[in-house]
Protein backbone atom coordinates (compact mmCIF):
# COMPACT_ATOMS: atom_id res chain seq x y z
CA UNK A 1 0.00 0.00 0.00
CA UNK A 2 1.28 3.44 -0.75
CA UNK A 3 0.36 6.60 1.11
CA UNK A 4 0.63 10.21 0.10
CA UNK A 5 -0.08 13.14 2.42
CA UNK A 6 -0.54 16.61 1.05
CA UNK A 7 -0.95 19.66 3.25
CA UNK A 8 -3.22 22.12 1.47
CA UNK A 9 -3.22 25.32 3.48
CA UNK A 10 -6.51 26.74 2.21
CA UNK A 11 -8.37 23.49 1.59
CA UNK A 12 -7.34 21.28 4.51
CA UNK A 13 -5.16 18.21 4.71
CA UNK A 14 -5.37 15.34 2.21
CA UNK A 15 -4.30 11.74 2.05
CA UNK A 16 -4.43 9.08 -0.65
CA UNK A 17 -4.10 5.34 -0.05
CA UNK A 18 -3.58 2.90 -2.91
CA UNK A 19 -3.66 -0.88 -2.82
CA UNK A 20 -3.85 -3.68 -5.39
CA UNK A 21 -6.54 -6.23 -4.57
CA UNK A 22 -6.81 -9.77 -5.91
CA UNK A 23 -10.35 -9.42 -7.30
CA UNK A 24 -12.11 -7.89 -10.31
CA UNK A 25 -13.52 -4.37 -9.90
CA UNK A 26 -17.12 -5.64 -9.92
CA UNK A 27 -16.32 -7.91 -6.95
CA UNK A 28 -14.66 -5.05 -5.01
CA UNK A 29 -17.64 -2.79 -5.78
CA UNK A 30 -20.07 -5.44 -4.53
CA UNK A 31 -18.11 -5.87 -1.28
CA UNK A 32 -18.19 -2.09 -0.69
CA UNK A 33 -21.85 -1.49 -1.62
CA UNK A 34 -23.72 -4.55 -0.28
CA UNK A 35 -24.70 -4.09 3.39
CA UNK A 36 -24.14 -7.67 4.58
CA UNK A 37 -20.78 -7.93 2.81
CA UNK A 38 -19.65 -4.50 4.00
CA UNK A 39 -20.49 -5.41 7.60
CA UNK A 40 -18.29 -8.51 7.41
CA UNK A 41 -15.07 -6.65 6.60
CA UNK A 42 -15.56 -3.03 7.65
CA UNK A 43 -15.80 -3.48 11.45
CA UNK A 44 -19.54 -2.77 11.40
CA UNK A 45 -22.01 -4.25 13.87
CA UNK A 46 -23.96 -6.97 12.03
CA UNK A 47 -27.42 -5.76 11.01
CA UNK A 48 -26.51 -2.08 11.45
CA UNK A 49 -25.56 -1.31 7.83
CA UNK A 50 -28.10 0.31 5.50
CA UNK A 51 -27.16 1.54 2.01
CA UNK A 52 -29.08 3.31 -0.74
CA UNK A 53 -26.24 3.42 -3.26
CA UNK A 54 -27.28 6.16 -5.69
CA UNK A 55 -26.46 9.87 -5.92
CA UNK A 56 -28.29 11.48 -2.99
CA UNK A 57 -28.93 8.09 -1.35
CA UNK A 58 -28.07 7.67 2.32
CA UNK A 59 -26.11 5.13 4.33
CA UNK A 60 -25.65 4.33 7.98
CA UNK A 61 -23.64 1.87 10.03
CA UNK A 62 -22.62 1.33 13.61
CA UNK A 63 -18.89 0.69 13.77
CA UNK A 64 -17.13 -1.36 16.44
CA UNK A 65 -13.56 -0.52 17.47
CA UNK A 66 -11.04 -3.25 18.36
CA UNK A 67 -11.65 -2.48 22.07
CA UNK A 68 -15.42 -3.05 21.65
CA UNK A 69 -16.64 0.57 21.65
CA UNK A 70 -19.46 1.26 19.20
CA UNK A 71 -20.27 4.49 17.37
CA UNK A 72 -22.91 5.28 14.75
CA UNK A 73 -22.01 6.81 11.38
CA UNK A 74 -24.33 8.32 8.78
CA UNK A 75 -23.91 9.96 5.43
CA UNK A 76 -24.86 10.04 1.77
CA UNK A 77 -23.52 9.21 -1.66
CA UNK A 78 -22.59 12.16 -3.86
CA UNK A 79 -21.19 10.26 -6.86
CA UNK A 80 -21.92 6.70 -7.97
CA UNK A 81 -20.29 5.40 -11.16
CA UNK A 82 -20.50 1.60 -10.87
CA UNK A 83 -18.04 -0.12 -10.73
CA UNK A 84 -15.37 2.57 -11.03
CA UNK A 85 -15.91 5.52 -8.67
CA UNK A 86 -17.82 6.17 -5.47
CA UNK A 87 -17.83 9.41 -3.48
CA UNK A 88 -19.18 9.01 0.02
CA UNK A 89 -20.14 11.83 2.37
CA UNK A 90 -19.87 11.25 6.12
CA UNK A 91 -21.83 13.41 8.53
CA UNK A 92 -19.51 15.02 11.11
CA UNK A 93 -21.01 16.64 14.24
CA UNK A 94 -20.41 20.40 14.23
CA UNK A 95 -19.45 20.49 10.56
CA UNK A 96 -21.98 21.97 8.11
CA UNK A 97 -20.87 19.88 5.11
CA UNK A 98 -20.13 16.16 5.05
CA UNK A 99 -16.55 14.90 4.97
CA UNK A 100 -16.07 13.38 1.50
CA UNK A 101 -14.08 10.24 0.73
CA UNK A 102 -13.60 9.07 -2.84
CA UNK A 103 -12.77 5.54 -3.88
CA UNK A 104 -11.65 4.74 -7.39
CA UNK A 105 -11.32 1.24 -8.84
CA UNK A 106 -9.04 0.51 -11.79
CA UNK A 107 -8.84 -3.01 -13.17
CA UNK A 108 -5.38 -4.31 -13.94
CA UNK A 109 -6.20 -7.55 -15.74
CA UNK A 110 -9.06 -9.94 -15.01
CA UNK A 111 -8.23 -10.57 -11.33
CA UNK A 112 -6.52 -7.44 -10.04
CA UNK A 113 -8.02 -4.11 -9.11
CA UNK A 114 -6.19 -1.04 -7.87
CA UNK A 115 -8.27 0.76 -5.24
CA UNK A 116 -7.44 4.37 -4.44
CA UNK A 117 -9.02 6.07 -1.42
CA UNK A 118 -8.63 9.81 -0.99
CA UNK A 119 -9.99 12.36 1.46
CA UNK A 120 -9.38 15.97 2.44
CA UNK A 121 -9.76 16.86 6.11
CA UNK A 122 -9.81 20.13 8.04
CA UNK A 123 -6.86 19.41 10.33
CA UNK A 124 -3.74 17.25 10.36
CA UNK A 125 -5.14 15.34 13.34
CA UNK A 126 -8.42 14.62 11.54
CA UNK A 127 -6.48 13.51 8.45
CA UNK A 128 -4.26 11.20 10.48
CA UNK A 129 -7.27 9.56 12.15
CA UNK A 130 -9.17 9.22 8.88
CA UNK A 131 -6.10 7.80 7.16
CA UNK A 132 -5.61 5.23 9.92
CA UNK A 133 -9.29 4.24 9.68
CA UNK A 134 -9.10 3.98 5.89
CA UNK A 135 -6.00 1.79 6.19
CA UNK A 136 -7.92 -0.52 8.53
CA UNK A 137 -10.79 -0.63 6.01
CA UNK A 138 -8.42 -1.60 3.20
CA UNK A 139 -6.86 -4.31 5.39
CA UNK A 140 -10.31 -5.72 6.16
CA UNK A 141 -11.40 -5.53 2.53
CA UNK A 142 -8.25 -7.31 1.30
CA UNK A 143 -8.77 -10.09 3.86
CA UNK A 144 -12.44 -10.45 2.94
CA UNK A 145 -11.68 -10.66 -0.78
CA UNK A 146 -8.92 -13.21 -0.18
CA UNK A 147 -11.54 -15.52 1.33
CA UNK A 148 -12.95 -16.29 -2.12
CA UNK A 149 -16.45 -15.86 -3.56
CA UNK A 150 -18.94 -14.33 -1.15
CA UNK A 151 -22.72 -14.02 -0.97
Amino acid sequence: MSTEQTPAAADGFSYTLTRTLDAPAARVWQAWTTPDQYARWAYAVPGSVEMDVRPGGTWKATMRTPDGAEFPLTGSYTEVAEPRRLTIGMDVPGRPDPALMTLELTEQGPRNTVITLSQTCDTAEERDGAEQGSGMLLDGLAGFLAGGPQD
